[in-house]
């Protein structure tokens, strides 16, 4: 499939959601609600580091994080099921001593590449029925934003969520256009 990967609808978040915490599978849960919460690009999210979620053994309420591709710092709000899934993911043995959020299995990789991240979101997307070309790790950065702006309609908040410079990228980003055009045509009757 060709051009931008489709965001999660809330019934496929809840669905994988629900899938991980039956299957006790204490980081794919933490690292799938972070990834919705944090909104940040796949090579941001594995990079992270326990002390960008934690700060006297208590888990943020918010986080900042400094985007590789725009050197800039961007913030969210980790949510409380989020910080509840990190709390547990934390009291791992494997976490014991480790700086980083989402370690690597060799001792030379600090933490689970972009690629391994990718198979991950793959198995997540599968595993409820979607069809995995149509999703991947940018879903999981889209998910969240493209509910905030089907609720609120502002763009200026996403745009600032997201990091972007421009709004233009955050109108193309949400294909805000097409979708804004088709439903005032579909309200107007002639």
């Amino acid at each position: 499939m060709v051009g931008q990967k489709r965001p999660l609808k809330p019934k496929h978040v809840w669905a994988i959601r629900v899938r991980l915490e039956i299957a006790n599978s204490h980081r794919d849960l933490a690292l799938f609600n972070l990834a919705i919460d944090s909104k940040l690009r796949g090579c941001d999210l594995v990079r992270m580091k326990v002390v960008d979620v934690m700060a006297s053994g208590q888990i943020k309420e918010r986080a900042s994080v400094l985007q590789s591709k725009t050197k800039k710092p961007v913030r969210f709000e980790i949510m409380e099921g989020t910080r509840a899934s990190l709390e547990r993911w934390l009291e791992e043995p494997l976490m014991i001593g480790s700086e980083s959020l989402w370690p690597g299995r060799f001792h030379e990789r600090l933490h689970i590449s972009t690629r391994q991240y990718a198979r991950i979101v793959r198995d997540w997307v599968t595993s409820i029925g979607l069809d995995a070309t149509a999703y991947g790790t940018h879903s999981m950065r889209r998910t969240k934003v493209t509910q905030i702006y089907k609720k609120t309609g502002n763009l200026r908040a996403v745009q600032l969520l997201l990091g972007h410079k421009k709004m233009d990228s955050t109108v193309q980003y949400l294909g805000v256009e097409l979708e804004d055009a088709l439903a005032i045509a579909e309200a107007i009757e002639i």
